[in-house]
């Protein structure tokens, strides 16, 4: 089984890319982040021609999270994440799929760092760690996927020394990517591949990509009750080398059936 993580970037003004990647890879489940289009503008209809069902959360201009199933509609779980109900960001939806329960999560920049985004950022990460303890109380099959938006460690970023302020890489969010995991959740790729390099995003500027100067903020984890069906992991880096294409690959996992 082929669990996906792609942040698209914006669903509709790169669905051709979404639909080759789709037909090539041939992934069972995806989570999609950043679909940038409301509700009624998600490309329902050309999905499920292309063989998958879907559930979303979207949001007009910005954020917005999917989850696709091949050969069947998924049943959503919840729409947003708990503990805060004045947050109207489109930044997390859950569905049971094939015997799962699969988190897609987008969670916030936070920069500029220090500041009011920054801290919102520190908040929803709060949230998500107590809601995650609460999923894993529940001793069934459950994968938290998505951009986090955090890079964990210095091998996770081509030039730690040029980050050490961003909010993508700043203490304050590492430490808490390390609370999360070590409630007893599996980071896969890493994982995998404890020493090696690896990349699920390259920016648009100063020729990242070809440069390889990347960073790994796409993630894929799964609980205890997942963790021992893990037996592939990788990144499909040949997607971001296409014409207009997303600024993130696509990154996956296999499991066992």
């Amino acid at each position: 089984m082929k669990l996906a993580s792609f942040n698209v970037n914006g669903i509709n003004g790169r669905l051709d890319i979404l639909l080759r990647w789709l037909a090539e890879a041939s992934p069972d489940v995806v989570c999609l982040q950043e679909l940038k289009a409301p509700d009624e503008k998600f490309p329902q209809r050309a999905l499920e021609k292309a063989g998958y069902g879907a559930v979303w959360h979207g949001q007009k201009s910005w954020n917005g999270v999917a989850i696709l199933a091949k050969g069947h509609d998924p049943i959503e779980t919840r729409r947003g994440l708990p503990g805060d109900l004045d947050d109207t960001h489109s930044r997390y939806i859950e569905a049971a799929v094939g015997g799962m329960l699969i988190g897609c999560l987008y969670l916030p920049n936070g920069n500029p760092a220090p500041g009011p985004k920054f801290d919102y950022k520190l908040r929803w990460f709060r949230r998500l760690t107590a809601y995650a303890e609460e999923l894993l109380t529940l001793e069934i099959p459950v994968a938290l996927v998505g951009d986090f938006n955090v890079m964990p460690t210095d091998l996770d970023v081509y030039a730690p020394e040029r980050w050490r302020d961003d909010a993508l890489f700043r203490p304050e969010v590492r430490a808490a990517y390390r609370d999360l995991v070590s409630q007893g959740w599996t980071d896969t790729l890493r994982h995998l591949y404890p020493d090696q390099r690896i990349y699920t995003f390259w920016k648009y500027f100063r020729n990242a990509f070809a440069r390889d100067a990347g960073l790994r903020i796409d993630h894929l984890l799964l609980s205890p009750a997942l963790a021992g069906d893990l037996v592939a992991a990788g990144v499909d880096k040949s997607i971001r080398a296409l014409p207009h294409a997303s600024d993130h690959a696509p990154v996956w996992i296999e499991l066992s059936e």
